[in-house]
């Protein structure tokens, strides 16, 4: 990368090509719906069990010699005194900023040094700072303060994590300051936003429309330095040499005090021998050129970067920093851990293949560390994870410049680097929601790189971990967006088109839109029946999955004749004795208990049962399931004896196979003591539940709601056999801890409450 590479944004080369190679994918994004984000606005404050202060999310690094800027910038301490909630958003761009390098004021600077310093000042008992460029980003955001107030390991769904946080908020004591950084569309805010007595939010938009419907926000414009805090800036970053500094005055006047581009003149001036007028010199010059070359209106900054990436150049003479440069912006630049760049994908990228991994990794190394000195990134290395960042003007500027020949491989690299960090759940867990994000940016800035011969594997792992945290609308939006781009470019008979649509599907159904995984499995069914043929293993399972949507959205007479049709097909096409023959089985005995047929459910079930036993044996997890779902089919029934006499048969197959202390044992258990409790055997079911609780504590905790769960149900039985104090007393206890757990149990509760005024008002 020579100057003539930064050149190319200015001359357009290759732009065109790159715009018409995701318009398709661009058109598949305009039809996709906006999700529903907003939490249950019914939802109850979290319990806290937080050691106060609390720091949650990552909050950028400042910049060196950071300028407190007193007469440029708003005073936000005194802001807030009159408002609790303010946008910082550029001076003079309109409703719809054109430029983008008039968004590049400091904003998130600004921010970053206004939170660090009320953090320092001890004037805040929280501090959250959230990505606020997508919904997932906010989202993941409010979980992880979530389970660091609550000291709770977060599971369920997304938005009721959510709800409780934001009602926590509503009535805390603790003061807090939220700060949403980079907020694209306000829509991303629709639900989630964060009011109560002791807290003030802070909102960093390049978009004044953004903001201007949020609820009784301040807005505060930000533009250049003043000339004198440029020159106290300038002075404070070439302190190490005052002789640097000749010519100052002239070079601040043509940078217009632009805060970029003099952080990147004053970088590129103290990493080398240049004074500030050598340096005026070349900013002229490369001004010039450009203007020639392409007739474009110049910001400073616009001009000050190319300067910049020569002086890495210098620097790092090989290529490795320019590669590197473009690897930190096909991954977005927003806090990309440093480990996606010292992968074997990223050494391979940015040092060059042909040395060993040692020397690749130090090259990288030090690619990056050129790439700050001059400061066209800046890397946190006090994170946790370290973590690059790149100002999001300055992604634009370089993808836009940079030629196919090293635009393809980054991607691939990068992705391939993504993947490799990204292996599994457990893998580098306080790393998941930059990778997710350095993820889909490097998938939008890809275009149909990243589905040339099929959907990328990153693509399904993106999808994969919205799903994993319960983030169900994003989730349900991703796959939607990605699904229409597979049916546009592959085609939807394509293996990856419908792999696609069942992610989607299972995602509405995640997020409760029933009624649009119908819709998906129906048009999954059509395209499989198409491509596979109606008897295939495929199109038959399509089947099985859509009757079990039906059942579960309510519609039990479509599911019983689409399964009974089903299960027919599969054995007749794949033998009785198969697995896909089995589901059906079951899930059509499900759709007769769902539409209270339960003697057809039952007959189902005990030939299921037969097959079974007869083929993995009695102790086998799936037998055991059949064994569990007859018994409650009887004990649907009214035939409770025959009931318990199923759940003990199965309590003991998991005692014998998994052991007493296993999750699934416990849950025999809990099922058995059920029973009991239906059939008027207290004492057994007193007995059952008070060895579920110990179980259930020990492997899973005493909030989780499992555990409340069996505690209601021994507080019962307490009550039925007379032990009224024993009742409430572990009644209380349920409450106390049920209104702190994440997410909150809400049924729980209410049943819970429904037992202890019963028994205390007798």
């Amino acid at each position: 990368m020579t100057s003539e590479f930064a050149l190319r944004l200015y001359l357009q080369l290759d732009t065109e090509s790159k715009a018409d190679s995701g318009a398709a994918i661009a058109d598949c994004e305009q039809q996709v719906t906006d999700s529903q984000t907003a939490p249950a606005a019914t939802a109850e404050p979290l319990r806290a069990t937080a050691v106060w202060p609390v720091k949650v999310g990552v909050v950028p690094p400042l910049a060196d010699r950071l300028s407190t800027r007193p007469e440029s910038a708003p005073d936000l301490a005194a802001g807030f005194s009159r408002n609790t909630a303010i946008a910082l958003v550029p001076r003079g761009t309109g409703r719809e900023p054109t430029d983008g390098w008039l968004q590049c004021c400091g904003k998130t600077q600004v921010a970053a040094a206004f939170a660090e310093a009320q953090w320092r000042a001890r004037s805040v008992d929280l501090l959250l700072w959230i990505d606020a460029s997508s919904a997932a980003g906010v989202l993941s955001g409010l979980i992880e303060a979530a389970a660091v107030i609550t000291g709770a390991q977060v599971s369920g769904d997304a938005a009721s994590v959510a709800a409780g946080l934001l009602a926590w908020l509503r009535q805390t004591e603790q003061r807090w300051l939220a700060v949403f950084d980079d907020l694209a569309d306000g829509n991303v805010l629709s639900g989630l936003w964060p009011t109560g007595p002791t807290g003030r939010v802070l909102v960093t938009s390049s978009s004044p429309a953004a903001v201007e419907r949020m609820p009784g926000i301040a807005v505060a414009e930000l533009g250049p330095f003043s000339p004198r805090e440029a020159m106290s800036y300038l002075v404070g970053r070439l302190s190490a040499d005052p002789d640097q500094r000749r010519g100052a005055i002239d070079l601040i006047e043509d940078l217009g005090c632009d805060p970029l581009a003099l952080a990147q003149a004053t970088a590129a001036i103290s990493s080398s021998w240049q004074t500030c007028a050598d340096y005026r010199q070349r900013f002229v010059a490369r001004s010039d050129l450009i203007r020639q070359r392409n007739r474009a209106q110049l910001r400073p900054a616009r001009v000050a970067w190319t300067l910049s990436l020569d002086s890495a150049d210098y620097l790092r003479p090989g290529g490795s920093a320019q590669t590197c440069l473009v690897f930190a912006a096909v991954l977005g630049g927003h806090a990309v851990p440093v480990a996606v760049f010292t992968t074997a994908a990223g050494n391979g990228y940015i040092a060059g293949n042909g040395h060993d991994s040692a020397v690749s990794s130090q090259r990288t190394t030090n690619a990056l560390r050129a790439l700050e000195q001059v400061g066209l990134v800046s890397v946190d290395h006090a994170g946790a994870p370290p973590a690059v960042w790149l100002n999001k003007v300055m992604v634009q500027a370089v993808l836009a410049a940079t030629p196919a020949e090293m635009f393809e491989p980054a991607v691939t690299a990068a992705a391939a680097a993504l993947l490799d960090l990204w292996s599994g759940p457990q893998t580098m867990a306080r790393s998941g929601p930059a990778l997710r994000t350095s993820a889909e940016s490097l998938r939008r800035a890809a275009g149909r790189l990243l589905w040339s011969g099929g959907c990328h594997p990153l693509i399904f792992r993106i999808g994969q971990s919205l799903d994993d945290d319960g983030l169900t609308a994003p989730a349900a939006e991703f796959w939607s967006e990605v699904a229409a781009i597979s049916d546009s470019t592959l085609g939807p008979d394509h293996r990856d088109s419908q792999e696609l649509a069942r992610r989607l599907a299972a995602a509405y159904m995640a997020a409760g839109q029933q009624a649009q995984a119908i819709t998906w499995y129906r048009q999954l069914l059509a395209g499989w029946n198409t491509r596979f043929g109606a008897d295939s293993p495929r199109t038959l399972t399509a089947r099985v999955r859509l009757g079990a949507v039906l059942t579960a959205a309510g519609l039990v007479d479509d599911a019983i004749n689409m399964l009974k049709d089903t299960r027919a097909e599969c054995e007749r096409a794949l033998g009785p004795e198969h697995w896909l023959s089995q589901e059906a089985r079951d899930e059509l005995a499900a759709a007769y208990r769902a539409a209270g047929q339960v003697a057809a459910a039952i007959r189902i079930y005990r030939r299921s049962l037969s097959d079974r036993e007869r083929a993995a044996g009695a102790q086998d997890p799936g037998t055991i399931a059949i064994r569990q779902r007859l018994a409650e089919a009887y004990l649907a029934d009214g035939k409770t004896k025959d009931a318990v006499s199923q759940f003990k048969r199965a309590l003991t197959d998991c005692q014998r196979s998994l052991g007493p202390n296993h999750l699934d044992t416990i849950r025999a258990q809990s099922s058995l003591a059920a029973a009991y409790h239906q059939a008027g055997r207290m004492a057994s079911a007193l007995q059952l539940y008070e060895q579920v609780g110990v179980g259930s504590a020990q492997a899973l905790g005493a909030d989780h709601p499992d555990t409340l769960a069996a505690a209601v149900s021994l507080a019962s039985v307490y009550y039925k056999v007379g032990r009224i104090t024993d009742a409430v007393s572990l009644l209380q206890d349920v409450l106390e801890r049920a209104e702190g757990t994440v997410p909150r149990p809400d049924a729980l509760i209410k049943t819970a409450r429904e037992e202890l005024v019963t028994i205390t008002s007798q």
